[in-house]
């Protein structure tokens, strides 16, 4: 929690003065040292001492100002010459170990119409990306998670075009490389001001737009579903269906068995071709029995810690 607080204020940094940088002069000191005191929470990896690369003291009250919108639980001068900031202790706090999309994004549905995240239900054909990078529509099979009345901390990227996403730092978004002429997809927080992200135009294809401005905000509801090939189009951005894990091919592969269960509904006519009556009864089972993250997502954010070497990871 601690980290992902500290990336979120490296961007908020970034954007309120271009070319000054987050520096971070005390974290994490082993047991035993007691170079902070003994109580201290340096000791447990859930406080850092920070300030700005140039140490312009007059900017640590702005610093610290934006340490408490990142999501540090205490921030204060512990001394004139740093900032302290430290979290709580995950036994106070349920982290939200997933990625997730606003509520209120948008997505378009194969009928040409625009349908909110909320709005979703198994079934719905949304926009998405092919292994081509290609736009298709693609079924939504289930979701990662829905809570519509959590609240999260989210990435707000902008195009030069205007083109807006807003998503939880750990989720991948596509992102066009112009040197070495391809895409690939990076952590929502990795993300930085005149990186490319592919954003679905007029011309009905995907292509590259300058990424503008980057922001760190709050909002209360988080929807991730699931299409059967892994991407998404929301509000005409580009992005993986996955979060955590910084591989695309990894992540898709390890939902395979719930493609493959939702292929064997399919086959009984339980997915496709749904009469409203029948969109009606997913839509209140949906609401009425997933409030958080899915029960196979959930499984495999568990395992991550042992399966997975910590570079592949968020």
């Amino acid at each position: 929690r601690c980290k992902d607080k500290l990336d979120i204020l490296a961007i908020s940094v970034i954007n309120q003065w271009p070319t000054t940088r987050l520096r971070v002069i005390e974290s994490w000191d082993e047991d035993g040292e007691y170079l902070h005191g003994k109580n201290s929470l340096h000791y447990e990896g859930r406080a850092v001492d920070i300030t700005t690369d140039d140490r312009d003291t007059s900017k640590y009250g702005m610093l610290a100002r934006l340490a408490v919108e990142a999501g540090f639980d205490w921030v204060y001068y512990e001394n004139r010459d740093y900032i302290h900031c430290s979290v709580k202790s995950d036994s106070f706090h349920t982290p939200h170990d997933s990625g997730c999309f606003t509520k209120d994004s948008m997505v378009l549905t194969s009928n040409g119409s625009m349908k909110a995240m909320s709005d979703l239900v198994y079934g719905d054909q949304v926009l998405s990306v092919n292994d081509r990078g290609e736009p298709i529509f693609s079924e939504v099979i289930l979701f990662m998670d829905r809570n519509l009345e959590q609240t999260a901390q989210f990435i707000k990227l902008t195009t030069e075009h205007g083109a807006v996403l807003t998503v939880t730092p750990a989720h991948l978004i596509m992102i066009w490389n112009k040197e070495k002429m391809l895409s690939s997809y990076v952590f929502a927080d990795q993300i930085r001001a005149n990186d490319h992200v592919f954003v679905y135009d007029i011309t009905k294809a995907l292509r590259p737009q300058r990424v503008i401005k980057l922001e760190t905000i709050t909002r209360k509801g988080v929807v991730a579903p699931l299409t059967r090939t892994g991407t998404i189009v929301v509000n005409s951005v580009a992005a993986s269906c996955y979060a955590i894990v910084n591989s695309q091919k990894l992540a898709h592969w390890s939902l395979a068995p719930m493609r493959l269960w939702s292929n064997v509904l399919s086959y009984m006519g339980l997915s496709n071709q749904q009469s409203k009556e029948e969109k009606r009864r997913r839509r209140f089972a949906i609401e009425e029995y997933q409030n958080g993250v899915h029960w196979y997502a959930r499984a495999l954010y568990t395992i991550k810690d042992y399966v997975l070497p910590t570079t592949w990871r968020h």
